[in-house]
C-alpha cells in the first residue's frame, strides 16, 4: 500500500532530521575520502557505488543509520485515511528505551525527556539497594495544559537515575484552534508553564513533597531545530524554599520539527515583557488590597482581630491572593455526589506543614498538583480543593432580634466564627457587629454586612492566563489502584501479623474463613454511610452474624478506618484499642478468629480502608 503524497513528504522530513541529527552526510565525506586514500588504485580514476556501500557497510553506518531511524509497524489501522492517528516512535539514547505513541500528526508537541538527576545532597550516603530490595523513591509528577503525567519512580540517589519521557501536546481544543498547527509565534504566545513537583515516597509508603517547580519551557522556540537541553535546579519547599535539593537534566524537543524558529531575543524579549506585565499587576492589587484593609479597619476598631486573609504563602515561599486558590474543577466522570466528592477530600491525609525548630504552626497553602501528588496537606489545602469541587454550601442564620423563647435554628457544622469569604472571583470581609457564624447573615449583596474588593481587581491577578505566576488548575485523575487486590494484599499481611503476634504470646490461630467473608457487608455499609449520611445494611449483616455464631457462643468485632494502606501501622494502631487487642489476643474454647479489610478507591488514589478484626468462641460460665 502506498503512502498518500503528505505523508510520503512527511515521512522523508522525519528522516532527513534523523540524518542531520547523526551527521550522517559528514560521516559518509570521512569515509569516502578515507577509502579513496586507502583503496583506490593509481590508475583508478573514480570509485563505483558498489565500492562505497561496501565502505559504508563494513564501518557500521548504514547499521547505525537503521537503528536510529527505528521503523516500528503498527497493525492497528495504521494507514486509512479514516484513523486521525499515526504512530511514532522516539528513541532516547540515553536509556536505549523505544518510546511508542500514538500521536495526532495535525498537532504540535513537546517532548520533554529527564535524562538524570545530580547533587541531591541529602540523599549522599543513601547505599545502592539490593535487588528486591525496598527502599525510599522519588517520582516526578507534571501538568502541563489539562495534561497530567508521572514518572517511574526511581530510588532515592544522590544522583537519581531518572530516564523518562513526556509527550505534552501544546495546542488543545479548548484552548485555540484545533484545527491547525501551532506555529512557533503562536506557542510564544502560551504562557502556561510546565508544573513539575517532586515526591519522595519512603518504604512506610509515607509521601513527603520536596520541590515544586514551573518550568519555562519556551526557550525551546528560539533554539536550532527546536531542540534545546536545560538544567533545572530544584529548591525546597516551606521553610527549605531558598535551599536547592538537587539539579535535573532536561532535553526539550518540539515534534513536528519547528520549519522557523524565532530568534533567542525574541523569545527573551516576550518573556520580559510577561514578567513586566504580571509584575505590574500585582504591585497594582496590593496597593489596592492595602486601601481596602485601610477602609476595613474603619468601619470597626476590632477588625483588627478578625481573620481576614487576603494572601497565603504557597509551598515555594510565594505570597499569593487567596482567590487564586480556589477554582470550579469538574470531577468528570469520577465524582457523582457532593457527598462523595466531600469523602473524597475527606480520606486524602492531613499533614502540617513542616517546620524546623518549635515556634506554633507553619501555615503553607500548597498548589494543587502538590496537594493531589502528595496525597495528603494541611487543612487549607483540603478546604481549597472541596470549595472548588462545591463552591456553595447551606447556612440558616439565627435571628438575634427574636425573643429567648423563640426557637433557632441548631447549626449543621462545627465553625463558630467566619471573617471572610472568597471564591475565584471575589472577596468579602465580614463586616456584621459579630463575626459569629450563627449570627451572621450572608447577603452577600448588602454591603452594609460584607464589604467586597474590587472583582475586577480580583480578577486582574486570580482569573486564568491573568498572570504568568498563576499555576493553572490540574484535573482530576482516576485512582489507578485495583481495590480487591489491595484488599486481599492488606488482608493477607493482617492475618501474617495477628498469627505472628498471637505465636509471641504462646496461643496458636485458626481462622475462619466463612466468618471474615461475612463482615463485608458491614464495612461496605460503614462507608456508604460515611459518604452519603445514610445508615443501610446493618440489619442484614446483624442476621448473617447470628446464624454463623452457634448456641452458647460470643462473638466480638472491632471496625476502624485508615488512609493509608500500610498494613504493619495499621495493626500498631489497632493494638493500642484495649477492646481491639481483646479480640486479637482472644484467649478461651473453641477460638475462631476473622478479619476483613475492604478498601474503597478514589480520585487520586487516595483510599478508604477499612478493617474489622472478629472472633468468636464458646462461651464459659
Amino acid at each position: 500500500m502506498s503512502l498518500p503524497p503528505e505523508k510520503a513528504s512527511e515521512l522523508k522530513q522525519l528522516i532527513h532530521q534523523q540524518l542531520s541529527k547523526m551527521d550522517v552526510h559528514g560521516r559518509i565525506r570521512e569515509i569516502l575520502a578515507e577509502t579513496i586514500r586507502e583503496e583506490l588504485a593509481p590508475d583508478q580514476q573514480q570509485l563505483s557505488t558498489e565500492d562505497l556501500i561496501k565502505a559504508l557497510k563494513r564501518r557500521g553506518i548504514i547499521d547505525d543509520v537503521m537503528k536510529e531511524l527505528n521503523f516500528v509497524t503498527d497493525n492497528v489501522d495504521q494507514e486509512l485515511p479514516s484513523s486521525p492517528k499515526q504512530p511514532v516512535c522516539f528513541t532516547d539514547r540515553q536509556s536505549t528505551l523505544l518510546k511508542k505513541t500514538n500521536i495526532d500528526p495535525t498537532r504540535r508537541y513537546l517532548y520533554l525527556q529527564v535524562l538524570g538527576g545530580k547533587a541531591f545532597l541529602e540523599h549522599l550516603q543513601e547505599p545502592e539497594p539490593l535487588p528486591g530490595q525496598a527502599c525510599s523513591t522519588f517520582t516526578l509528577c507534571l501538568h502541563f495544559r489539562n495534561q497530567r503525567f508521572r514518572s517511574k519512580p526511581v530510588p532515592c540517589a544522590c544522583e537519581p537515575d531518572f530516564h523518562d519521557g513526556f509527550l505534552l501536546e501544546v495546542h488543545r481544543e479548548n484552548l485555540g484552534d484545533g484545527t491547525r498547527m501551532a506555529d512557533s509565534t503562536t506557542m510564544l504566545s502560551i504562557s502556561d508553564p510546565i508544573h513539575m513537583v517532586l515526591i519522595k515516597t519512603d518504604i512506610f509508603a509515607e509521601t513527603t513533597l520536596v520541590a515544586s517547580y514551573f518550568l519555562e519551557w519556551r526557550s525551546v522556540l528560539g533554539s536550532e531545530n527546536g531542540v534545546t537541553s536545560l538544567t533545572v535546579e530544584l529548591m525546597g519547599v516551606g521553610t527549605e524554599s531558598k535551599v536547592s535539593v538537587g539539579i535535573l537534566n532536561i532535553k526539550l524537543e518540539m515534534y513536528p520539527p519547528l520549519n522557523q524558529t524565532l530568534s533567542q531575543e525574541v523569545v527573551n524579549t516576550q518573556l520580559a515583557l510577561e514578567r513586566q506585565k504580571t509584575a505590574e499587576k500585582e504591585r497594582l492589587f496590593l496597593v489596592y488590597a492595602k486601601q481596602w484593609w485601610r477602609e476595613y479597619l474603619q468601619i470597626r476598631p476590632s477588625h483588627n482581630s478578625r481573620l481576614v486573609k487576603i494572601f497565603a504563602q504557597d509551598e515555594n515561599g510565594i505570597n499569593r491572593p487567596v482567590c487564586s486558590y480556589v477554582k470550579p474543577l469538574r470531577a468528570g466522570r469520577l465524582l457523582d455526589t457532593p457527598r462523595q466528592a466531600a469523602r473524597f477530600v475527606n480520606v486524602l491525609g492531613y499533614e502540617r506543614a513542616p517546620v524546623i525548630g518549635g515556634g506554633g504552626k507553619q501555615e503553607q497553602w500548597c498548589t494543587l498538583l502538590a496537594f493531589l501528588c502528595r496525597n495528603k496537606g494541611d487543612c487549607e489545602d483540603h478546604a481549597n480543593l472541596l470549595c472548588s469541587l462545591l463552591l456553595g454550601y447551606l447556612h440558616k442564620p439565627i435571628n438575634p432580634d427574636e425573643p429567648p423563647a423563640a426557637e433557632q435554628p441548631k447549626p449543621l457544622y462545627p465553625y463558630r466564627t467566619i471573617g471572610c469569604v472568597f471564591n475565584h472571583q471575589t472577596f468579602l470581609g465580614n463586616c456584621q457587629p459579630s463575626d459569629s457564624v450563627e449570627s451572621c447573615v450572608f447577603d452577600l449583596n448588602d454591603e452594609s454586612k460584607w464589604k467586597p474588593m474590587s472583582e475586577e481587581a480580583v480578577k486582574s491577578v486570580c482569573a486564568p492566563g491573568a498572570t504568568t505566576s498563576l499555576p493553572p488548575f490540574p484535573p482530576l485523575c482516576a485512582s489507578t489502584i485495583d481495590a480487591s487486590v489491595t484488599s486481599n494484599e492488606i488482608e493477607m499481611q493482617l492475618r501474617l501479623l495477628v498469627s505472628e503476634h498471637r505465636k509471641d504470646l504462646g496461643l496458636t490461630t485458626v481462622w475462619e474463613d466463612q466468618l471474615s467473608y461475612l463482615l463485608s457487608p458491614a464495612l461496605a455499609s460503614y462507608e456508604f454511610e460515611r459518604t452519603t449520611s445514610i445508615s443501610a445494611g446493618n440489619e442484614e449483616f446483624q442476621d448473617a452474624i447470628r446464624r454463623a455464631v452457634p448456641d452458647g457462643h460470643t462473638f466480638k468485632g472491632f471496625p476502624i478506618h485508615f488512609v493509608y494502606r500500610n498494613a504493619r501501622r495499621a495493626f500498631a494502631t489497632c493494638l493500642r484499642s484495649p477492646f481491639c487487642e481483646e479480640i486479637i489476643c482472644c484467649r478461651g474454647d473453641q477460638v475462631r478468629l476473622a478479619v476483613r479489610v475492604r478498601v474503597f478507591t478514589y480520585p487520586e488514589s487516595a483510599c478508604a480502608v477499612w478493617i474489622m478484626f472478629a472472633c468468636k468462641y464458646r462461651s464459659v460460665l
